[in-house]
């Protein structure tokens, strides 16, 4: 697989193609915001590692211009910014998963080859996208999540959770498919963690027009509440 590292950390840029490397992850890297798009259209890659603090542009322009222009290519934010407003405007801007320094390594490559997973197309098909599921809207452009006029509030474990639950609308999504998506690569976690984030997520969804139900033995839907 190709990753696009977009990192202007010059000791970063060696460890990551030399460890990547070496698990058959082929790293083309970018040190300059201003040049990132270029790059990216160029090298065509299957994730877009991308650093918040660049010279020139930072992460989150790169991003912006990058959806703006059509690219669809997973991202995943490499920050050391830890806040959950930061990674909210991240996600909210189209990145799809978060991941703050310093990390470690196989968590990072993790990571990685999930996002690959779930946007790699199946029987040359794309991806399913979320829908719009009773006063919920998914905005494709931004990967954020509406309620009428308004950007649900959501840490990126629900966000996940929710676009996971509204591509499947109506239908059970497993407990260990929602972990591999909310957890992706999280060793030391336990599928439970999935139930906390449900519940926090159920709360959020009241008055929005759609539920978030538990099928015992089958896992989790959403549905769309009767008129």
């Amino acid at each position: 697989m190709k990753l696009l590292l977009v990192e202007d950390d010059p000791t970063m840029q060696t460890t990551l193609q030399r460890t990547l490397g070496r698990r058959r992850i082929d790293v083309r890297v970018c040190g300059d915001g201003a040049l990132a798009l270029a790059q990216w259209r160029a090298i065509e890659p299957d994730v877009v590692a991308l650093d918040l603090s660049l010279p020139n542009l930072d992460g989150l322009q790169v991003l912006a211009q990058a959806r703006a222009a059509g690219l669809r290519t997973p991202v995943l934010l490499l920050t050391a910014r830890g806040t959950v407003g930061d990674r909210i405007v991240g996600l909210n801007a189209g990145a799809d998963d978060y991941l703050p320094k310093p990390f470690d390594l196989d968590e990072l490559e993790a990571r990685i080859r999930a996002l690959r997973r779930r946007h790699q197309p199946i029987d040359g098909e794309p991806p399913p996208g979320p829908k719009d599921v009773g006063g919920l809207r998914y905005a494709v452009d931004s990967g954020a999540i509406y309620h009428r006029a308004d950007v649900l509030d959501l840490t990126p474990r629900e966000l996940a959770l929710l676009k996971a639950l509204m591509t499947k609308p109506g239908h059970a999504v497993s407990k260990e498919r929602l972990f591999e998506l909310v957890f992706p690569g999280e060793t030391d976690v336990q599928y439970e963690a999935v139930e906390v984030v449900v519940y926090r997520l159920r709360k959020k969804l009241a008055g929005t027009g759609a539920s978030l139900m538990t099928l015992r033995g089958l896992g989790y839907l959403l549905r769309e509440d009767a008129a």
